[in-house]
């Protein structure tokens, strides 16, 4: 029996298969208010009819400074509700369960009168990920900004809770800035937030986790490793992991990288390259992982599940290529799938 297409629980979320569409930015709000239009309209819910079975919305920021760019989408104004709203109440028609990852850029805020971070240490960005070329540097937010970057987080929960959202899933990974305040070489404060590199990470945990239903899982995407010269290593990763399991996250969702461009180290790019990582997590934690990286392939997404390396794999570019990427992985590893009527003339 394929394992893609079954069913899996956890907590109060129950979801339809092991497919989940991974957050990737779409850098197109109009008005840079930071409120999703037709665009995110027709991009989420087109995957929900497509066969996904959790769809998690593009990297969404808690203040208007903390994007990546000005197109990015944001959850800071309670004004931004009803556009969520509406995207999750469409999704649910089709049968697909979706959440949405908070996230702050730090010092990758591309648009930012002044990116901030943990520190004053600046980034040279990946090519393929900056739109203006140059980051600015960074400055070192107070130890009192920190506190209030939690509560932005905290609200940020609130507002996602009330939209409808089947669950929340902290940006920790990616060079972001709950990734920098745990990397040691980003990371060099000398007040808690330094002392303990976890720190940051688990108050925002707490904070999310203190207005989120109990039955809601709540998911953080880390990266195991790093690829600048002295990054740190899975076993780092690892550790930081447990003060957030016990802080209050349910599920994590592992990549890679992200902080800057590779030293010595630099990433693979063959199928799976990543599913090691994730193997690693679920051991090592005793909790459900999400595997993501170069997964398109149904047939490798079905090993990866069916080896017991992941609970859920996440597919990228491959759904940005194929909406219907679901529909289509379900057919190939199962040989049967049942489409919406409209499509059953095509997709049996």
């Amino acid at each position: 029996m394929a394992t893609l297409p079954t069913p899996f629980t956890i907590k109060g979320l129950e979801l339809k298969n092991r497919i989940v569409m991974a957050p990737m930015c779409q850098y197109s709000v109009d008005k840079q208010d930071g409120t999703p239009n037709n665009w995110h309209f027709v991009h989420y819910v087109s995957r929900a009819v497509g066969g996904t079975g959790l769809i998690i919305v593009e990297m969404t920021s808690v203040d208007p400074e903390g994007r990546i760019t000005n197109g990015d989408l944001g959850l800071w104004s309670d004004e931004q509700i009803p556009a969520y709203k509406r995207i999750v109440n469409e999704v649910h028609k089709y049968g697909a369960k979706i959440g949405i990852q908070i996230a702050h850029a730090g010092r990758k805020a591309e648009d930012a009168n002044q990116p901030v971070g943990p520190s004053e240490i600046a980034v040279e960005p990946l090519p393929e990920e900056s739109k203006n070329g140059e980051l600015k540097p960074p400055r070192a937010l107070t130890t009192e900004e920190v506190k209030k970057t939690v509560v932005q987080f905290k609200e940020a929960a609130r507002r996602a809770v009330e939209a409808g959202f089947d669950t929340i899933e902290l940006h920790g990974a990616h060079g972001y800035l709950m990734h920098q305040f745990l990397s040691p070489a980003i990371n060099n404060r000398t007040d808690e937030y330094g002392q303990d590199l976890s720190r940051f990470g688990v108050e925002v945990v707490q904070a999310v986790r203190s207005i989120m239903p109990k039955d809601m899982p709540l998911i953080m995407r880390m990266s195991a490793i790093e690829y600048i010269d002295g990054g740190y290593k899975i076993e780092h990763a690892i550790e930081m992991a447990k003060e957030f399991k016990k802080a209050g996250v349910d599920m994590f969702h592992i990549s890679s990288g992200g902080e800057g461009p590779p030293g010595e180290l630099k990433p693979a790019n063959h199928p799976g390259y990543q599913v090691p990582f994730a193997r690693a997590f679920k051991e090592a934690l005793n909790i459900p992982v999400i595997a993501v990286g170069n997964l398109s392939d149904a047939q490798v997404a079905e090993a990866t599940l069916a080896n017991g390396d992941a609970d859920l794999v996440a597919v990228a570019r491959g759904m940005l290529n194929d909406p219907y990427w679901g529909l289509h992985a379900i057919k190939v590893v199962a040989r049967t799938v049942t489409p919406p009527v409209q499509y059953e003339r095509a997709i049996r």
